[in-house]
């Protein structure tokens, strides 16, 4: 019994003496692949017929490939802007006045970045805004006078020092006095830094008993949350 393409097998094996892929055949006269892998057995091909299919489909996996990676940002972008609006909504349930929540977010802060070694209060990022929260909270909860914070900055080899501590100053409103340590990562020599790479940058506060309370609320909470 004679399938229902049979009458384009004469047009599907044309093409294809032509040079043209299973797929564009398929695409052009909607044959079912399995069909025309059938008819097209005993064919053979030119070893430059051979050649332009090979680059064909090379070209097509390019393609391909650039669709899927649109496809994939754009998807992302969604997801972002998705987890943007989640955080708004918590947000708005939460009152950043309120003294008692900003110590708990600076002290589970302080629990994952803060010094716990040292003999004072003290955190150190590479990104100016957990700093800028930092330095507010001392100075909005403690009292402290931020403008006597010490500050060392922790730099790549090829890092300028000046230049850093004119960027820390900036960003961080504090004089670029206090920025009296540098220390230098001698492993990096060599290597290149990544402009938007600004070093790490420690801010101390000599009061001890802040980091002692922050530390003490932290692990309270943990384990008030974890016990109930």
């Amino acid at each position: 019994m004679k399938s229902k393409w049979y009458k384009l097998k004469d047009s599907a094996m044309n093409l294809r003496k032509k040079g043209l892929s299973i797929g564009k055949i398929e695409h052009r006269l909607g044959i079912p692949r399995s069909t025309l892998s059938g008819w097209f057995k005993n064919i053979k091909l030119s070893s430059t017929q051979k050649d332009k299919l090979l680059q064909n489909w090379k070209n097509g996996l390019v393609k391909a490939r650039k669709k899927a990676v649109l496809w994939h940002n754009a998807e992302k972008q969604k997801r972002l802007k998705e987890a943007y609006k989640q955080a708004l909504s918590t947000l708005c349930h939460i009152n950043n006045d309120n003294k008692y929540i900003l110590e708990l977010a600076l002290a589970i802060l302080y629990l994952g970045e803060g010094a716990k070694t040292t003999d004072d209060t003290s955190l150190g990022n590479s990104n100016p805004l957990i700093l800028k929260f930092f330095l507010l909270c001392l100075k909005k909860i403690y009292h402290v006078d931020t403008c006597k914070i010490r500050c060392e900055l922790h730099l790549r080899a090829d890092q300028d020092p000046e230049n850093m501590k004119k960027f820390w100053s900036k960003k961080l409103g504090l004089p670029i006095q206090n920025f009296k340590q540098i220390n230098i990562d001698k492993r990096t020599v060599g290597s290149k830094t990544y402009p938007h790479y600004k070093g790490v940058c420690a801010l101390r506060c000599g009061n001890v008993a802040i980091k002692r309370k922050l530390m003490y609320i932290s692990q309270l909470f943990c384990k008030r949350v974890v016990e109930n």
